[in-house]
């Protein structure tokens, strides 16, 4: 018989696993997909540590995930009439331009993290307990806090480096 209160479990992580998600996705809808898939399969297993096991289950399918596109984008070609779509679907092209380079700029800077800092910043970013954050990295609690300040450091360094050569390009 299950000790675990899915309803409050669901209520208090799946804001945080979407965001999670999200920063790995990069796809608000999908992210709730896969949040939603990492539900279902806790349900089906019912896990000692359901937190942790979601974000574990979450970041599995995030990677299955980034696996799938990558193949996808080797053999589809991008049609002219999605991003003519695309542009006309933008309301306000100067603020959406600047957000759409603001979060690029993030994500490129992310993405030049080592698989440990990134990890790091997006299990905290999720709300996870520095000995969840341990759990799933393989680190001493005591560690987690070293790790996340110097992988905070480095997305700051990344990102102001990006920065300043679009301002340079400009």
């Amino acid at each position: 018989m299950s000790t675990i209160d899915w309803n409050d479990l669901y209520r208090t992580t799946f804001p945080d696993l979407v965001r999670f998600l999200h920063r790995k996705v990069w796809d608000v809808e999908r992210a709730r997909d896969l949040a939603q898939e990492a539900f279902v399969r806790a349900l089906q297993h019912e896990p000692k540590r359901p937190r942790a096991w979601l974000f574990q289950v979450a970041a599995n399918l995030a990677k299955d995930e980034a696996r799938t596109v990558i193949r996808r984008r080797k053999h589809l070609v991008l049609l002219k009439g999605e991003a003519e779509s695309r542009e006309e679907s933008i309301k306000d092209p100067a603020s959406e331009w600047s957000e759409q380079e603001r979060w690029g700029a993030v994500r490129q800077a992310l993405d030049s993290l080592s698989e440990k800092d990134r990890e790091a910043l997006l299990l905290w970013d999720a709300g996870q307990s520095y000995t969840e954050i341990a759990n799933e990295l393989g680190l001493a609690v005591g560690a987690v806090g070293t790790t996340l300040a110097r992988a905070r450091r480095r997305l700051a360094d990344a990102y102001n480096e990006r920065e300043k050569a679009n301002v340079a390009r400009r």
